[in-house]
């Protein structure tokens, strides 16, 4: 048993120093994973890799909220859940103070405006994984543990428990398959009366 599964295993059990020991062990991967997602998003993003990595350590971590984990892959796979899950709330975030959430209307005249980074893209992806999710949930974990957690075809089945050949498959088909929903979610935003999907 490597150091890591027996730290995990320690945190199911409850053990409040295993949490501690644990970080140095993964930090570097979970940077890794963080970087990985933060360099898919648009220019602009204010979450630094750091702050990233440890939103998500401590949402793993927490004494209340520890899952058990079968393996470190398993853990990076629910580390790479977490962070997705805390840029979706960055972005929505963002969208909602886009909106005038928490804004007072004042006069432009003499004024620059700096137009925040969209994050529409990550919210459209989000839409499309819950969408997929409630379709067919092992394809949607799939783009989660490729796309979000950054794993290699071998680790996505490994956590997965599927063949490779499978995980190669069920790859091709979601990549068309969020292709052409996200290019759909674009047009019915560009016109939203027009309610013809891909």
């Amino acid at each position: 048993m490597s150091d890591v599964t027996r730290l995990l295993s320690a945190i199911e059990q409850g053990d409040p120093r295993a949490s501690e020991e644990l970080l140095p062990l993964v930090y570097r991967e979970l940077r890794r994973l963080a970087r990985h997602r933060l360099d898919r998003e648009r220019p602009g993003q204010t979450l630094q890799a750091t702050a990233l990595v440890h939103e998500a350590y401590l949402r793993l971590v927490d004494g209340e909220e520890a899952q058990r984990w079968n393996s470190c892959n398993h853990f990076l796979a629910a580390a790479g859940e977490a962070m997705r899950r805390i840029l979706v709330e960055n972005a929505r975030r963002k969208q909602a103070e886009k909106h005038g959430g928490g804004m007072e209307r004042q006069d432009l005249d003499g004024i620059d405006i700096e137009a925040p980074a969209p994050s529409d893209d990550l919210l459209a992806l989000d839409e499309a994984l819950k969408k997929l999710e409630a379709e067919d949930s092992v394809k949607a974990q799939l783009v989660k543990l490729r796309y979000f957690a950054g794993l290699s075809e071998e680790e996505a089945a490994s956590v997965l428990g599927l063949s490779r050949t499978s995980v190669q498959r069920y790859w091709r088909y979601t990549k068309a398959w969020l292709f052409i929903e996200l290019r759909g979610a674009e047009a019915r935003e560009k016109n939203p009366g027009n309610s013809v999907h891909p």
